[in-house]
């Protein structure tokens, strides 16, 4: 059976380096009936939204599963398991907690520290409760201040059993996906939509970090980013130059303020009317001192310069090899980001919040041979490593996920699961690369 392999004198093997795997709450929990309704139920209703018609009414059942699915984590011998809270879960419409939902989470905090498992918490991973959508969502800027009151409830609640916090999972795919292309919920469209909810994500995020100063002192708290990097088509100077523009547009959008305080000056090449409503002192509350960064990387993509006058540059298709999910295997651009990162800001730790491979796994006589998945994370971690040789300050790694689920717009078709779920039955299976992990794991002096 293959292994995850690393050099033996890796910093990353040293037990001082965190290993763990994430979730998010509306691709496992299910239990639909028990909260209040989030975009992602109304968007999954719209024909032809999700690929297989799916939605996360049932999802892995994590919400009836849950100390299963703890034993799970003990069984790979994770540091840390990474998940996200249910806005819609924890929270009524008047504003104040869903006790209930409150105590599940409550419950679930208490047996990760029991069995010696970080709990690394994200306030938002993308499930908006509908209510506040139909008000304008994160085209309406009050929604910052929603987020900023449920973020003081919920960690207040909480007390201090949590060991990290992240406001936002992926801002780029709340606002670029859900409000400017719309293959996400909400399916809105339109650059101005885009840059706006971009905005009041961040807005939100700012205001989320001075609470959690305030709530949670103890914990490491910051935000997860994620990056595709950008690279050019060739080396002409206008392919180059609009691949500039896509790193700005896609990843810096994002980094720049969080990290500085300012948008990048792709925000010039923006018409007057698609810009971000930025009132005085936004960004100010949104460039928070960070206690770590999150990382979150899957692929690479390749621009050039626009076909069209309106576009700021053109996108082309994944090269092979890809995943099962058609995006390009290059570990190198992992390495390549953390360095560039490393050399632009002063970043502070950074944490690989995801890393994964969607594949096309299938059980046969109760094994799941993922091969690829292995040479996936091996590929991944070991750049990770050469990016701390090189001196960047890399304090953890996520593997995504820690099952397969609801994979949002792809519904149930694609994979990226560490344990195979059976969506009829709920068996768990932990494929081979569970088993990689896990020895890799248990490797560690």
């Amino acid at each position: 059976m293959k292994d995850i392999e690393l050099p033996k004198t890796s910093p990353m093997l040293d037990k001082q380096f965190t290993f763990g795997t994430a979730t998010s709450s509306f691709q496992i929990e299910g239990d639909a009936e028990n909260r209040m309704e989030s975009i992602w139920d109304v968007f999954c209703r719209t024909p032809g939204a999700v690929a297989d018609n799916s939605d996360g009414v049932v999802a892995c059942e994590h919400i009836l599963r849950w100390r299963d699915d703890v034993e799970m984590l003990k069984q790979l011998g994770v540091d840390a398991y990474r998940f996200s809270i249910s806005w819609p879960r924890v929270m009524n419409q008047d504003g104040e907690l869903n006790r209930k939902g409150v105590s599940f989470y409550i419950q679930l905090l208490d047996v990760l520290i029991e069995a010696n498992i970080k709990p690394f918490v994200t306030l938002y991973h993308w499930d908006l409760p509908q209510y506040l959508e139909d008000k304008g969502g994160w085209l309406y800027r009050q929604t910052a201040y929603d987020f900023a009151n449920y973020a003081d409830k919920i960690t207040a609640a909480f007390g201090e059993r949590v060991y990290s916090y992240a406001t936002f999972n992926e801002p780029f795919c709340s606002a670029y996906l859900g409000y400017e292309i719309g293959v996400h919920a909400p399916g809105r469209k339109g650059r101005k939509r885009g840059r706006a909810a971009a905005h009041h994500i961040l807005l939100a995020h700012g205001l989320g970090m001075q609470v959690l100063r305030k709530n949670a002192p103890h914990a490491l708290n910051g935000i997860v980013l994620n990056f595709t990097p950008c690279y050019s088509a060739s080396d002409s100077e206008a392919d180059k130059l609009a691949t500039e523009m896509a790193d700005q547009y896609i990843n810096q959008w994002y980094m720049q303020p969080v990290m500085e305080g300012s948008y990048p000056y792709v925000i010039d090449a923006l018409a007057d009317n698609d810009k971000p409503p930025i009132e005085s002192g936004d960004m100010e509350i949104i460039c928070q001192p960070l206690d770590f960064l999150g990382i979150n990387f899957y692929t690479r993509l390749h621009y050039s310069a626009p076909i069209k006058a309106e576009n700021l540059f053109h996108e082309h298709a994944h090269q092979a090899p890809m995943t099962d999910i058609g995006w390009e295997i290059y570990p190198e651009a992992l390495r390549e980001l953390l360095v560039s990162l490393n050399k632009r800001y002063k970043l502070p730790p950074v944490y690989i919040t995801e890393n994964g491979a969607a594949m096309a796994d299938v059980v046969e006589d109760g094994m799941v041979d993922d091969e690829g998945r292995i040479d996936y994370y091996t590929g991944h971690l070991n750049a990770v490593n050469e990016a701390m040789e090189s001196g960047v300050e890399v304090s953890g790694y996520f593997a995504w996920s820690l099952m397969d689920n609801f994979e949002w717009a792809e519904g149930y078709e694609k994979r990226f699961g560490l344990v195979y779920v059976d969506f009829d039955t709920q068996e768990r299976t932990f494929k081979n690369s569970a088993k990689a992990y896990q020895r890799l794991l248990a490797s560690r002096k």
